[in-house]
């Protein structure tokens, strides 16, 4: 997702990994990392910063908050209230950050890796749909399989995993690699294939709310990430195909009692994205003829 200059959330239920997920990939890029621990009595001048009067020089001095940083972790973000969720928007979306009339910009580049429990949890706040929107790419962990979780008890009496993670990457190399991917090739073909995935999530019956506009055009950059991480300088149907569903699937929302065209119930909604994409005519090369 850094690579594609977008943001990450990871949504899982408590204690299966995601806060060190979080850290340890802040811990892979030499720049500056900033942590706001998300509590239902957090206010945005917390997230973003705030103007304080200098009695001295008689003058508001704007003192940055957090989110000026490179990389910000927002552990369990939806257990703010939505409002304090939103001061997010600007960030993500601008890289800036308005207060008191004055628009201030963030670092760049800017990640923002999320951390949240599912909305079942008691204690949660459901994120805004404009603030679902802004994040490129929701994972989840899982529990693990019983030999990585028995491996996982043995490693952890001797040393934490956080210990081993060392930067990879600086600002500059990460920035010219932010480049690189930017110049990865998308044929107006795979654009379309893109282009009616997306219409298609607007037009099912299984849906209430579909992807936007804003959603095909992160799906893009990812797939043109995912190509030059697999060492080409052009995207392919398959990066498409394989990142539809993480790009996607937490900007629509289902319809009560969801049904598939066969009558099946949806259990949920990366099925309806499967099909989708499953449904979706590719693209066939162009003759060399």
């Amino acid at each position: 997702m850094l690579l594609a200059e977008g943001h990450l959330l990871i949504e899982d239920v408590p204690g299966v990994g995601k806060t060190v997920l979080a850290r340890a990939l802040a811990r892979c890029v030499d720049g500056r990392v900033s942590r706001i621990q998300f509590t239902p009595d957090l206010l945005p001048a917390d997230i973003t910063g705030v103007s304080v009067y200098r009695q001295q020089t008689g003058t508001f001095e704007f003192t940055p908050g957090p989110v000026f940083a490179h990389i910000v972790i927002g552990d369990e973000i939806n257990r703010a209230s939505p409002k304090t969720q939103s001061a997010l928007l600007e960030c993500m979306e601008e890289g800036q950050v308005t207060v008191d009339g004055r628009t201030h910009a963030l670092a760049k580049p800017f990640l923002v890796v999320a951390t949240q429990n599912p909305i079942e949890m008691e204690g949660t706040y459901a994120l805004p749909e404009a603030q679902r929107d802004r994040f490129m790419a929701r994972i989840s962990i899982g529990y693990p399989a019983v030999d990585d979780e028995q491996r996982m008890l043995r490693d952890r009496e001797r040393v934490s995993p956080l210990d081993e993670c060392r930067p990879v990457v600086d600002i500059a190399g990460l920035t010219r690699m932010i480049a690189t991917v930017r110049e990865v090739y998308v044929s107006p073909a795979v654009e379309r294939y893109a282009v009616l995935i997306a219409q298609a999530t607007r037009d099912d019956t299984a849906l209430r709310l579909g992807a936007s506009p804003r959603s095909t055009l992160q799906l893009v950059r990812a797939a043109r990430a995912r190509a030059a991480l697999d060492g080409r300088d052009f995207v392919v149907p398959d990066d498409i195909d394989a990142l539809a569903t993480t790009v996607l699937s937490h900007r629509v929302i289902l319809v009560p009692r969801a049904q598939h065209p066969d009558g099946r119930p949806v259990g949920h909604v990366d099925e309806v994205i499967d099909r989708i994409v499953a449904a979706t005519p590719v693209p066939v090369p162009a003759s060399d003829d």
